[in-house]
């Protein structure tokens, strides 16, 4: 039985049953008979099937958003938000899509020679609840564009936001079969992805999701020989360098941090910052963290819902505490509200470092975890001192000096005097355990495409 929750009344919204075997087989049936078709189909009704998803996102936007809020706290206002960068991602590849993987001449002793790109197949989609529309659209777009199809197991305790999508996809026109959906409890995920994932008509993965899943799944893929595209998280740095603008950085790095309760993969976890600038900075960042609103998530007005389950506002709590009894101080937050709902207030630490939990997990919830550095060749050390490698981000009013720091940073992708956030236009992705691949741009179409040579001598 799959549950959603609302993690603002702690009441149980709906349940589901999970699919049966023969379900899923039929799901891979659809998907794979549906790509015979969608292959073939030409870019600009492709184009059109997209942007007429777009309009439907967006004419849906606050249906969908309340349906965010309900099942995992997100603001409305926020999820709004969330949908219109999914109408974006679509109308993005619907423009663009075509010459991003146009046919490319090559000029070699052939007669004719060129490189074209190939959709392959059914991909399968494992989808994390933190942003239950955007993390899927951003793949699905330019997958879809390219020709292929999907089936998508999303996190239980979104089911009602998962079931729209394919619906969003049927009224949009969209070939029978080609969005495919699995119903899974928590229990069975483990034996229906493998199931999923072994079958030969699934041709790729792509997943969303914690290192422990990642690792699950890429090794279900390599056992198949198939193509696997992963976005694990990260424990991000931002460093605050001594000429940066300090009520900007401190706005900047706040917001970023409590977007979406703190629960987002690519927002500031660790922020090191140059020891001459330290008391001022963290003041201005304790007050930005403390001005926002923390309410009913269906209230336009607040800034910040209840975390998505109660088992995750433990953790982060968890992490806080035990990081303050190794000696991090607590400048505001790290109590546990008593008023009903899974909220955990924003929380500033500062005297963190290396060996506690909030510096070297990721924090999954509202916490900024605060360390002084001597000089910026400490900062970069501290910085790349992760197993991750998502996103990183510098604060400084020289640009040229930020540049150069962005360079030294193992991350993905690293913003100067603002803070890391996906797009459609640029590639995203991480390395280490921050996982492998790119997501967005044409990088993200190529994923899933076979990049085939063809080269032709006159008989």
């Amino acid at each position: 039985m799959l549950q959603s929750i609302n993690p603002f009344t702690g009441k149980v919204i709906r349940s589901w049953n999970g699919n049966s075997p023969e379900e899923v087989e039929n799901v891979i049936a659809k998907a794979d008979r549906a790509f015979r078709l969608w292959r073939d189909t030409g870019m600009d009704k492709r184009a059109e099937k997209l942007r007429d998803l777009a309009y439907l996102l967006e004419s849906g936007k606050h249906q969908l958003a309340v349906e965010m809020a309900s099942e995992m706290g997100k603001p409305v206002a926020q999820g709004q938000s969330e949908i219109e960068k999914c109408a974006w991602v679509c109308r993005y590849y619907a423009q663009y899509g075509p010459r991003l993987i146009a046919r490319k001449t090559r000029k070699t002793d052939a007669d004719k020679c060129y490189v074209c790109y190939q959709p392959l197949g059914v991909i399968f989609a494992v989808m994390p609840w933190n942003f239950p529309f955007w993390q899927f659209f951003r793949f699905a777009a330019p997958a879809v564009m390219a020709g292929n199809t999907f089936i998508l197991k999303h996190s239980p305790n979104v089911t009602g936001c998962a079931l729209s999508i394919p619906e969003l996809f049927r009224e949009a026109g969209f070939l029978d079969g080609l969005a495919g959906l699995v119903l899974s409890p928590e229990e069975e995920v483990p034996e229906v992805s493998r199931r999923i994932i072994a079958d030969e008509r699934v041709k790729a993965v792509t997943l969303t999701g914690s290192g422990e899943a990642g690792r699950a799944v890429a090794s279900e893929a390599g056992s198949s020989i198939k193509k696997c595209v992963l976005e694990l998280g990260g424990s991000d740095p931002a460093i605050i360098l001594e000429d940066a603008d300090l009520k900007h950085a401190a706005a900047e790095t706040a917001f970023s941090r409590l977007i979406n309760a703190g629960q987002n993969c690519i927002a500031p976890k660790r922020f090191i910052v140059l020891e001459s600038v330290y008391n001022e900075y963290l003041g201005l960042l304790a007050a930005a963290m403390k001005s926002m609103r923390m309410g009913d998530p269906m209230d336009m007005k607040v800034n910040m819902g209840p975390m998505a389950r109660f088992d995750l506002r433990d953790n982060i709590h968890r992490q806080v505490q035990e990081s303050v009894d190794m000696g991090a101080e607590l400048i505001t937050g790290g109590s546990l509200p008593e008023h009903p709902g899974a909220f955990y207030p924003p929380t500033v630490l500062k005297g963190c470092r290396r060996g506690m939990p909030v510096f070297d997990e990721e924090t999954f919830g509202p916490v900024a975890a605060v360390c002084s550095v001597k000089n910026e060749g400490e900062a970069i050390r501290i910085a790349n001192d992760t197993p991750y490698g998502l996103g990183a981000s510098v604060y400084t009013r020289n640009s040229r000096r930020g540049e150069k720091i962005a360079l030294e940073l193992n991350a993905g992708a690293c913003f100067v005097n603002t803070f890391v956030r996906s797009d459609p236009r640029l590639p995203f992705g991480g390395i280490n355990l921050s996982g492998f691949g790119r997501e967005l741009s044409r990088n993200g179409m190529l994923e899933f495409m076979n990049c085939k040579t063809v080269y032709i001598m006159n008989g």
